[in-house]
């Protein structure tokens, strides 16, 4: 059944905001009487029928839904910024599938590719607007927020969590296996995370011993290398299993 968020108080009737009213009359070519559910401001679901198109796309409220489909965690994601457009839209789009919270990219040391002034609010706008469909298409509960830091030091003074890790190919170089797994055993509902994620060419060590010395901890994400858009899907994966399935 087709979601639409909504930011509106639960009450009898809904107005549909223009963008999702023309979606649902002319992509889903929806007739009054049709019936969808609702997100509304207060993170619940609601079952909802199309009363009326004009002048405004209105929907009686039916019955509030048993529906929550976010991790008992909640997860940000900080990824340094990749250099080509298309691997912040795929993280965020598949990130908010996965069950984040927050995507936070960030200007690391080695980042090539740099948001600023007009450019940094144009990205945003468009990644959240990605990160809203997925979040319809996956039956969040919530939108997960697209927000920018300009330096790591930021990053970690603005973000604080109830755990805090990096992923570092050079833990599972070393041998490391043990430690994200030791961060999740540590985590109960309603805690939140912060993950960490280099660019292209990885997080120097600079910026690691300044994280460590923030109390991060280094972690590997297992023998492979992975693409700098793949360690933050493989670690919302792993959080999913550990939070919600295992």
């Amino acid at each position: 059944m087709q979601r639409y968020f909504v930011n509106a108080t639960p009450a009898d009737e809904v107005t549909l905001p223009s963008e999702a009213a023309h979606h649902l009359l002319k992509v889903m070519r929806a007739e009054v009487g049709t019936t969808v559910e609702l997100v509304l401001a207060d993170h619940c679901v609601y079952l909802a029928t199309l009363s009326a198109t004009e002048p405004t796309t209105t929907l009686k409220i039916n019955q509030k839904l048993d529906a929550d489909s976010e991790l008992p965690v909640s997860v940000t994601l900080a990824c340094g910024l990749p250099k080509t457009k298309e691997k912040p839209e795929l993280i965020v789009q598949k990130a908010t599938e996965l069950g984040a919270d927050k995507i936070v990219f960030f200007d690391a040391a080695r980042s090539i590719s740099h948001w600023q002034g007009n450019k940094q609010k144009r990205k945003i706008e468009r990644l959240q607007k990605i990160v809203e469909s997925a979040a319809e298409q996956s039956h969040r509960n919530k939108i997960p927020q697209v927000e920018y830091s300009a330096n790591l030091d930021q990053l970690l003074a603005n973000y604080p969590a109830t755990e805090r890790i990096v992923a570092w190919e050079e833990s599972a170089k070393q041998g490391e296996t043990s430690a994200l797994a030791q961060q999740f055993n540590g985590l109960k509902p309603g805690d939140s995370i912060l993950a960490i994620f280099g660019p292209e060419g990885g997080l120097t060590e600079n910026e690691i011993a300044k994280m460590n010395e923030a109390g991060v901890v280094a972690a590997g994400l297992g023998p492979r290398i992975l693409r700098t858009e793949t360690a933050p899907l493989y670690f919302m994966a792993a959080i999913s299993y550990a939070m919600e399935l295992s």
